[in-house]
């Protein structure tokens, strides 16, 4: 029902009222409240959240492809603590001594543009508060890989991969936080540290190559060549193993290569994972179909029990991008495989802690990371939104 305005008739007001039987005139009038007092506020204080010693179950996991952050996650609880800034074009280092953690990178002052700056940036590990800059010359632009950028076993020195075009590696002296020197090391990547020496790499024509940086002048040594780039080339994604200076790499066809890093590295024969687990080595014939080696990062290794961790799937060869669908557990002093543990999701990343109750981290494009258990292989938590990239964890390399 409307209500006519009759602002300039008060008689025309009280008759309308009165049609409407009283109802409005009955009403009661409306209570005096008194003004609500408004609670007291408690002031807030700014605070940073400190994160405790770090665990042999932390894992630290990045975005995936084109995705900024890596995220630190607990195993033991699947919750996140932190996360450390690390953009496109770089790549995480853990230390050793678990003081920092560095990450070496290539930005821009505007985003996309402007003036570039290559650094490797130092990190509290317990605030992950930017601590320091170490400026370095170069062009990195090779980002999200495992041993673009390693740490010396003693966490002193840093080695950073370049690629200017030619291949590069810059030297950093983490103790004084200085560039020390780039050495030139045409046709390798994928470095690794030589406790006392300087450091090694993998290099196109199948040579394992040796960096002495002991005196004025680096030199370059190299191995005889020990598998073919060409033919069946090695996963950059390898395990080193610190303390025993040991390598282990994998070849797309399946073949395990163990390396003895020295000042003269030496390569054991290789032996095929698919006959250490009773079947048919495998071939670089096309459309022969066999179980292979697969993903960004198909293995992770266990030092104490030299148990090595492999992400397997059905294909034929050059499909080692395709993602695994079974982990296989190799024992490498027997050269056997002692278990294959179906996966429920394809896995394309896998690591694992160096305790002795070892977990298992894999995860692919799903954006959510995986942990097992890595002695019984039930799955212990999924940790949703926890990045599908590469995953380090203390101690692994």
């Amino acid at each position: 029902m409307t209500i006519p305005h009759s602002r300039s008739h008060p008689a025309a007001s009280a008759l309308l009222l009165a049609r409407l039987g009283g109802a409005l005139l009955a009403a009661p009038a409306l209570a005096q409240t008194p003004a609500a007092v408004p609670p007291v506020l408690e002031s807030e204080e700014a605070f940073v959240h400190k994160l405790p010693a770090p665990s042999p179950h932390w894992s630290f996991i990045r975005g995936g492809f084109d995705s900024g952050g890596t995220r630190i996650f607990n195993g033991d609880t699947g919750k996140m603590l932190g996360m450390i800034n690390t953009s496109k074009w770089s790549d995480l280092g853990l230390d050793p001594t678990a003081k920092f953690h560095y990450v070496s990178e290539t930005i821009w002052t505007k985003v996309l543009r402007g003036t570039r700056q290559d650094l490797v940036a130092v990190y509290d590990p317990v605030t992950l508060d930017l601590v320091a800059e170490i400026p370095m010359p170069g062009r990195l632009l090779i980002g999200a890989r495992i041993n673009n950028f390693v740490i010396s076993d003693d966490g002193k020195t840093g080695y950073v991969y370049n690629l200017s075009p030619a291949s590069s590696v810059n030297v950093i002296d983490l103790a004084r936080r200085k560039f020390v020197q780039t050495v030139e090391l045409p046709g390798c990547a994928s470095l690794l540290p030589n406790p006392g020496v300087g450091f090694s790499a993998l290099c196109g024509d199948g040579t394992l190559a040796t960096v002495t940086l002991a005196g004025k002048t680096p030199s370059i040594s190299h191995t005889a060549p020990f598998f073919s780039a060409t033919n069946d080339p090695i996963f950059d994604n390898f395990a080193y193993a610190r303390g025993t200076s040991e390598a282990t790499f994998v070849s797309y066809s399946g073949l395990i290569y163990q390396a003895k890093i020295a000042a003269t590295p030496v390569v054991a024969a290789p032996w095929s994972i698919q006959a250490a687990a009773g079947l048919r080595p495998g071939d670089t014939k096309p459309l022969d179909i066999n179980w292979l080696p697969g993903g960004r990062q198909p293995m992770a290794l266990h030092r104490a029990t030299g148990r090595l961790y492999v992400l397997m799937h059905k294909g034929e060869y050059w499909s080692h991008k395709d993602p695994g669908t079974e982990i296989w557990v190799v024992d490498l002093a027997a050269k056997k495989v002692v278990r294959r543990v179906p996966l429920k999701k394809p896995a394309e990343n896998i690591e694992v802690t160096q305790d002795d109750k070892p977990l298992l981290f894999i995860n692919g494009d799903e954006d959510a990371t995986r942990v097992l258990d890595a002695t019984s292989y039930e799955q212990k938590f999924d940790m949703e939104h926890a990045g599908g990239g590469i995953i380090a964890v203390p101690g692994a390399r």
